[in-house]
């Protein structure tokens, strides 16, 4: 968050506003300060970055083998902004991309799924972003493209 003020547009009284700057966007945007946190998802901390790691370690899941199902039920989940979503997304099309079967959109939620991912554990484990994008890899039995 970049900062909290008040501000008055189309003759509203003034209202505080809080202007939100996203990196991986270069997006700045305002909403009201009422509205933030129903909006706004705080960043996992350390002990969550933790638990979603050994999550991605346990997790045994699967993704739907129809290719529009599968398709509706990630994109469902990305929309939730959850992070144990986006893991279970990477960790299940991590195992279809290994066997070459990723279709365009499964491409597409498997790459905003490592992104999202790699980016909230950096900010929360203090590493960079390619440290934890090879820490995933490790994970899903991956090697290093």
């Amino acid at each position: 968050m970049l900062s909290i003020r008040k501000r008055s547009f189309s003759r509203e009284r003034e209202t505080l506003f809080a202007k939100l700057f996203f990196k991986r966007d270069r997006l700045t945007v305002m909403l009201r300060k009422e509205d933030l946190a129903k909006t706004v998802r705080i960043p996992i901390n350390a002990i969550e970055a933790r638990k979603l790691l050994t999550h991605m370690k346990t997790w045994k899941g699967t993704v739907r083998r129809e290719w529009k199902a599968r398709t509706n039920a990630h994109k469902q989940m990305m929309e939730k902004g959850d992070p144990f979503g986006y893991a279970e997304i990477y960790k299940g099309l991590s195992k279809l991309e290994e066997e070459g079967k990723l279709r365009a959109a499964d491409r597409t939620h498997y790459n905003q799924s490592l992104n999202f991912l790699s980016e909230e554990l950096a900010n929360a484990l203090g590493k960079s972003e390619d440290e934890v994008r090879v820490q995933l890899e490790e994970i899903t039995g991956r090697m290093s493209q």
